[in-house]
């Protein structure tokens, strides 16, 4: 097959963020299928241009985008990226299925185009259902946008020859708008048990970043947006400080918009038991998670944000790590069901302080969870097993039309 894959965020392992598309990528080139990905600049491919990245046929638009931008500056982003890539799509040759991942919807407006202009079929896989997701959150609230954006949307699956959900929240979506069940599946985000995993803690890691091993560290490592409600995070911290429960250590690793106010409230509640240790590649970030005690996942209370399926409780899958979550969708079903950790209630940090106060020296239950976790990230999430499920669906797909 001659794929063109569209991501306008896709990674590699070598820089930060969310690798799924490069390990479908891989999967479909051992395969001998030829993937052709078009994406956005970032600050590791600044310039637009075409390079080859581990088999990958990779053409970088120039386009700026960043967690930080106002809501008007990345719908701009989000347009400038439609041209772009659709200037550049159509530059192509013989393709045989195109495969486009949100978010944003937008990267289904491209497939969509790309169906009715070139005749190109399309599988459309969603990340985070849009529009639904910025409308919960507030960024979007005119009612004839929210009305065309619902229409962009069953339109997108409508038009699709399959449609896959990273989550089963994210199913319910897909079903809940028209679409055929038959049409869809799910395929969750994946576990990368060969990068992250248990072992001796590093000394240069803990020299390099300051860590306090006879202290309990919990980390939250990825996206730091407002959609991940990690202010819960800072008065838990607080919670702890206030009642002189000075052994446990919150850290933080990635970047967001809301970094700046989560550093401002460490300096107004002068808190002690909180590290921001910034952006990292991959390769850090899993050693520093190794020298960790627990991993924490957290969201905002809302509806939208129970159907998410995070990079981050993967990857702490993988670390063998007990996780904590306080967003009660399919996350905390995974925890509960699988006794790999537990869930917090949203709207109480005080909860969270007081479990870890709990569990720190029970060393038979967080070795439990541990275990749990590292099999689960084995035996169902593994980005070779999922990686060939996605690919198995492409060409099923392809093979029939």
């Amino acid at each position: 097959m001659n794929i063109l894959y569209i991501h306008q965020y896709f990674t590699t392992p070598e820089e930060p963020g969310g690798t799924r598309s490069y390990w479908i990528s891989q999967e479909l080139v051992r395969r001998g299928h030829h993937v052709t990905m078009i994406s956005a600049t970032n600050k590791f491919h600044p310039k637009a241009c075409r390079i080859n990245i581990d088999g990958i046929d990779v053409i970088y638009v120039k386009n700026v985008y960043s967690n930080y931008m106002s809501a008007l500056r990345r719908v701009i982003s989000f347009v400038s990226f439609i041209r772009l890539s659709l200037k550049e799509a159509k530059r192509q040759k013989d393709i045989d299925l195109v495969f486009a991942t949100s978010t944003p919807l937008t990267i289904g407006y491209i497939a969509l185009n790309l169906k009715n202009t070139r005749k190109w079929n399309y599988v459309f896989e969603v990340r985070d259902l849009w529009p639904e997701f910025p409308i919960q959150i507030g960024a979007i609230k005119n009612k004839l946008l929210i009305k065309f954006l619902r229409k962009i949307e069953k339109k997108i699956y409508d038009k699709s020859e399959y449609v896959i959900a990273l989550s089963p929240g994210m199913m319910e979506g897909i079903l809940k708008v028209g679409t055929p069940e038959d049409k869809c599946c799910v395929i969750p985000n994946m576990s990368k048990p060969d990068i992250f995993f248990p072992h001796k803690p590093l000394r240069e890691i803990i020299e390099k970043f300051s860590l306090d091993t006879n202290k309990f560290n919990v980390i939250y490592f990825g996206s730091m947006g407002h959609a991940n409600g990690l202010e819960y995070i800072i008065e838990a911290a607080k919670y702890l400080k206030d009642n002189g429960a000075d052994f446990v250590n919150f850290i933080f690793m990635g970047d967001g918009v809301t970094c700046p106010l989560l550093k401002h409230k460490v300096e107004y509640y002068q808190l002690t038991n909180v590290q921001y240790l910034g952006n990292h590649k991959m390769g850090i970030v899993s050693e520093v998670v190794n020298c960790c005690d627990a991993s924490i996942i957290t969201f905002m209370n809302l509806p939208i944000l129970r159907t998410n399926s995070p990079n981050k409780l993967f990857d702490s899958l993988s670390a063998g790590k007990p996780i904590i979550v306080n967003s009660s969708g399919w996350t905390k079903d995974i925890v509960e069901k699988e006794n790999c950790g537990f869930f917090v209630d949203p709207e109480k940090p005080e909860e969270l302080a007081y479990m870890l106060i709990k569990i720190k020296d029970n060393k038979g239950l967080l070795d439990e969870w541990g275990k749990n976790s590292r099999r689960l990230s084995v035996e169902v999430f593994d980005k070779h097993i999922l990686s060939a499920n996605v690919a198995d669906v492409l060409e099923k797909v392809c093979n029939e039309k």
